[in-house]
Formats: structure tokens, sequence, C-alpha cells
């Protein structure tokens, strides 16, 4: 896809390139100005996307730093890796370097943005007593999150804020989780696009696209 450099956070010379959509889907998740949830097939783009966007709106001055929840089934399971607490949380952090190092074509860009308090990164384990202000939030793996866990996230935004849930409902890690009722809830609400990703729309490589289709063909 075509990218232009604009620069970002000028003390590193930090530039985020120039994203531009690739399906339809992808490109009525950039046209919305409201809350989201991204939700459907794994390889479409959904947190990237999301950090994408973030980062976009921080720059046009929209809000000062981009919060990432990540899903707690994994914290429920850190006691079984060895190290701190910090290094087993460090672990689930890996796919948004990863996607920050695309983002800024340099391997550094995560903890640059860590560093400098524009990113942080949570389990829903410690979200309990906060209050986001001018914050971009990006609830990742949403799919592996009770009811309480997504009651608990969303009422901590405050004001001037942005929330984006991505998630393969498809691909939950819990016998059962929240996302049923909770998109009840946010679909009734007029400050919410509610958004299916397709098989159609993986852009990770053809290989998950052909992989995903047969599955989806025999009803796997």
């Amino acid at each position: 896809m075509a990218r232009q450099k604009k620069r970002f956070f000028g003390d590193n010379n930090l530039q985020l390139n120039e994203i531009e959509p690739l399906t339809h889907n992808q490109y009525l998740a950039f046209e919305s100005d409201r809350h989201l949830v991204l939700y459907g097939s794994a390889g479409t783009g959904k947190s990237f996307i999301s950090l994408y966007l973030a980062f976009d709106d921080i720059l046009k001055g929209h809000f000062n730093k981009l919060v990432i929840v990540r899903s707690a089934v994994p914290t429920r399971d850190l006691g079984f890796l060895p190290g701190t607490e910090k290094d087993k949380i460090k672990v689930y952090e890996l796919p948004y370097h990863d996607i920050c190092n695309e983002l800024f074509s340099r391997g550094d860009a995560y903890e640059i943005l860590k560093s400098k308090m524009i990113v942080d990164f949570m389990t829903t384990s410690f979200i309990r007593g906060l209050t986001f202000n001018d914050t971009f939030v990006v609830v990742d793996e949403c799919q592996n999150l009770s009811f309480h866990e997504l009651d608990s996230i969303i009422t901590r935004i405050g004001e001037n804020c942005r929330i984006v849930f991505c998630g393969d409902f498809k691909q939950s890690d819990l016998k059962t989780n929240g996302m049923k009722d909770f998109t009840e809830i946010l679909s009734s609400m007029n400050c919410f696009d509610l958004i299916e990703f397709e098989v159609k729309d993986i852009v990770r490589s053809d290989f998950v696209k052909e992989y995903l289709t047969k599955k989806e063909a025999l009803g796997k």
C-alpha cells in the first residue's frame, strides 16, 4: 500500500506512516468519527487499524495518549510464566511492538512512545478505580472478557475520550463471554459504530485468507 511520511513527536523524529484502507470495512472504520466495535475474522487488521486511528487522532491534537487494554484471560495464567509480573505482562505487549514498528518504520517506536507516556498498556486486572480523560482507548481481544470486565472498562471513560473494542467473537478463550449482551447495549447507543470484518477483509496473507475461507465453507 502507498505510504506517505509525516512528522510525529518531533523530539525523536518519530514519523507515522500514512495508511490507506484496503477493504470496504476498513474504509468504514477509517471514516467513522464515533466509538467503534471492530469484530470478525482474524487477520483483517482490526488491531492495526485501531492503533493507527489512535496515533492519527493524537497527531491531530484530539487526544493526549493511547491506552491499550488487553484481555484478562492471559493475566489469569501469568503465574505459569517465569519472571516478575512486569516481565510476564510484556509477553502480551509484543503484538503492539510489532504494529508500532510497522506504523513508524523503526524498531524502537513502541519503547519511545511508552517512555514519553503517549502509550500505556494494562490488563483488566489493573483498571478498577481509574478514570481516562483526553485518551484514546483500545480494548483488544475483547472476546475474552466477561460482561463484568467490559462494564468495568467502559465505565472508566471520562471527558474527551474515544474507545475502540476489537475482537474475533469466534475465537474466545472463555466458555461464555460478555460480548453478546454488551454489544446489544452499545448498538442501542447513538455514539457507536459496529463493523463486522469478514473473510473477504483478510489482509494478513493470502494463505490465511484461503485457510479461513475453507474453514468457513466446511463449517468448522
